[in-house]
């Protein structure tokens, strides 16, 4: 009798501690109505000097800084998933489009073959060279042992593995080919086409050569961290370095090198667009939080601006080889340099569909993968509302109109950005976005 009584007393102990748990869990993962803490840095008054980033180098920001966009919640996160199964469920609001853990800075195996093959090309002087380095490797069949191995790969290496491809498929010129359309056997070396397929079919993602792999799996923290942070606070307030580089090992990294670590660190900085363009999703345009929620919106695109300008001295002073500006160049044509984040502000404010077309909106998202495109569409949709605006008048229409203006903005910067780097070229950059 005296074992029961002790039994359900645990019973009943054990479910109000489980309880009390998961309401502690739930208002962590609810959070404030509009998705946005009341410590961090991008607040609700209309005005005031734009927040999220320093005046000095932007990968080296303060853990105290008053200035900077800060971490986001951890309850956010996504569960992880198993390496070799199927991913999570994509929340933005957790670590925006950059990958849930960071790239796989190592290969192991047969698959350190395709590592140094992609550093080597990445480091040639001319297409021809990087060419040659294919042709050997499919000599020495190399790459049909590769291609014999994906299936092998959990997602995060395979992810790691289209990283080494997409650099060295535009090292070669090759970043505007489809794998499994015929007249690219008439290009590019067929046992790589089909390591490139065999790549694409295991990521889900034909695309990817483009600046979301380039840059997104392509750095790693100069030094680890103590601790664990999310991964976005890692790429903000941690020196980065490229795990493939663009300038040969002991040089100082080139302006390729810092374009795409700088796209990096634009992701990080700008988790707080994702989070606004969720509270946003849904919301009446005569709702009172909506102008709030753009007010916010146009600060944080005054500091990703910002964050850009702090890039520029650095990229700028850094050295170029015309092979990265044929490179760049190669990228920009094919609409494969468009930061994912900015992608993210004009599904909400719509300006991309306005101003260069429908159609060419979706050739600048085919770059990204299923579950961001996925995303993406999602906000189109559930913005339409507050679209609307567009054709009101009133303050909150001119808080919209801001908005789209520092958009608008923020976008001339980063080409501005992509064009510093891609000097000394011999020929002029098209848009890059």
């Amino acid at each position: 009798m005296g074992d029961r009584v002790t039994m359900t007393t645990a019973m009943t102990t054990a479910t109000a501690m489980t309880a009390a748990m998961t309401t502690r869990v739930t208002a962590a993962e609810d959070g404030p109505a509009d998705g946005v803490t009341a410590e961090g840095a991008v607040k609700a008054a209309p005005a005031g000097p734009a927040h999220g980033v320093p005046d000095g180098p932007a990968h080296r920001v303060p853990e105290g800084s008053a200035h900077r966009v800060p971490a986001p919640r951890r309850g956010a996160e996504p569960a992880p998933s198993d390496g070799a199964g199927a991913p999570a469920p994509h929340d933005p609001r957790a670590h925006g489009f950059l990958p849930e853990r960071p790239p796989v800075r190592a290969m192991i195996g047969t698959w350190t073959r395709l590592d140094a093959m992609a550093r080597a090309a990445a480091v040639a002087p001319d297409r021809a060279a990087a060419v040659a380095l294919v042709e050997r490797a499919r000599r020495a069949e190399e790459l049909t042992a590769l291609r014999q191995r994906v299936s092998r790969l959990s997602l995060r290496n395979a992810e790691a593995a289209a990283m080494r491809i997409a650099v060295i498929a535009v090292s070669c010129g090759w970043c505007g080919l489809d794998p499994q359309a015929p007249a690219a056997r008439e290009v590019a070396d067929e046992a790589f086409l089909e390591l490139w397929a065999a790549i694409a079919h295991r990521i889900d993602h034909d695309q990817f050569v483009a600046l979301p792999t380039l840059a997104l799996h392509n750095w790693a923290p100069e030094r680890k961290p103590r601790r664990h942070i999310p991964i976005d606070q890692l790429a903000r307030t941690e020196a980065l370095v490229p795990i493939v580089r663009w300038a040969p090992e002991g040089q100082p990294l080139s302006r390729l090198d810092r374009l795409m670590l700088a796209a990096t660190r634009l992701e990080a900085h700008g988790i707080w667009l994702f989070r606004l363009a969720d509270t946003l999703a849904g919301r009446s345009p005569d709702d009172s939080s909506t102008p709030t929620a753009l007010r916010r919106l146009v600060r944080v695109q005054h500091a990703l601006r910002a964050q850009l300008h702090a890039e520029a001295a650095e990229l700028a002073a850094a050295p170029a080889t015309p092979q990265q500006g044929a490179v760049l160049g190669a990228l920009a044509e094919q609409g494969a340099l468009e930061p994912p984040v900015l992608q993210a502000a004009d599904a909400v404010l719509g300006i991309g569909g306005r101003r260069m077309g429908e159609g060419r909106r979706q050739l600048l998202r085919r770059h990204l993968p299923a579950q961001h495109r996925a995303w993406l569409s999602a906000m189109d949709r559930h913005c339409a509302p507050v679209r609307t605006l567009a054709h009101r008048g009133g303050p909150d229409a001119a808080v919209y109109r801001e908005a789209q203006e520092s958009l608008i903005a923020l976008r001339r910067t980063y080409t501005a950005l992509v064009q510093t780097a891609a000097r000394p070229g011999t020929a002029p950059l098209p848009a890059a976005a």
